[in-house]
């Protein structure tokens, strides 16, 4: 079972960046698909999730209108488009395979869990 995000960087505040995670299809078939964040010293926060065909999302609302999550299980990878970028969404990006079909904001629903991509926001 693996789990591989990618696609971080340094990027300025109001820019864009796209991560992806890409996944063994055994984890991603039928699963839902969350992104989380983890900034020095704080606890690791929920980003998004999507469910297994894309058809729900859902949100943190710190990111609501800025982040969208999309899926392309053909190519088993999920991404996360993130624009007008703030300093305080800087953090390392982990994504994770849901136990369900659809993603939760609690990462206690989360089985699997890929290494992360650090994205770093400057002012």
């Amino acid at each position: 079972v693996q789990l591989q995000a990618s696609g971080g960087g340094l990027v300025q505040a109001g820019g864009s960046l796209k991560i992806s995670c890409v996944a063994s299809k055994r984890t991603f078939t039928n699963s839902g698909v969350g992104w989380f964040r983890q900034a020095p010293g704080k606890e690791r926060e929920f980003v998004a999730a999507i469910s297994w065909n894309g058809g729900a999302t859902i949100y943190a609302d710190s990111v609501k209108g800025r982040f969208a999550i999309s899926r392309d299980n053909a190519k088993s990878t999920v991404y996360l488009q993130m624009n007008s970028l703030k300093p305080e969404d800087t953090a390392v990006y982990y994504c994770a395979a849901a136990r369900s079909a659809y993603g939760s904001r609690n990462l206690n629903d989360y089985n699997y869990w890929g290494r992360g991509t650090q994205v770093t926001v400057s002012s």
